[in-house]
């Protein structure tokens, strides 16, 4: 199913969100965000997607390669280290979000850019949600 042109209302709204959701944000830290959401909800379509828009962003091969295993890697910095654990946290949500990854994510962020981490979160397992249900797969765009 192509969503946009099935659902064009939907898709927009989502679209408009995902466009709101990114401001303000570091590019680099945004696209690892989203590659680690994706990866967790097993979204192919999303990895593809959001790692061509990491490179592009100037992320380096490497710490995408490890970005599965980033609680093990020295490769992130303490603020992608709480964005991170932030997402993992979100995405697995019935998990809950505790106390502590939220306090530690909120000594990296202020309260716009902690609110615009949080949007950026759920839109993505948003677009994940969407293209997994759908069966979207790389490059068919």
């Amino acid at each position: 199913m192509n969503f946009s042109t099935v659902a064009p209302k939907v898709f927009k709204a989502v679209l408009a969100l995902d466009t709101a959701a990114r401001e303000g944000l570091d590019p680099v830290l945004l696209e690892l965000v989203q590659i680690r959401a994706s990866q967790i909800n097993r979204c192919a379509y999303c990895i593809d997607y959001h790692t061509s828009d990491a490179r592009k962003a100037g992320e380096t091969e490497e710490r995408i390669y490890q970005l599965s295993a980033w609680e093990e890697s020295s490769l992130y910095t303490e603020k992608e280290r709480a964005a991170l654990a932030l997402t993992e946290a979100v995405t697995l949500l019935p998990q809950g979000v505790s106390d502590e990854v939220y306090s530690e994510a909120a000594k990296h962020f202020d309260d716009k850019e902690l609110a615009q981490l949080i949007a950026l979160i759920f839109t993505v397992n948003a677009w994940n949600r969407m293209n997994v249900t759908t069966r979207k797969t790389p490059g068919t765009e």
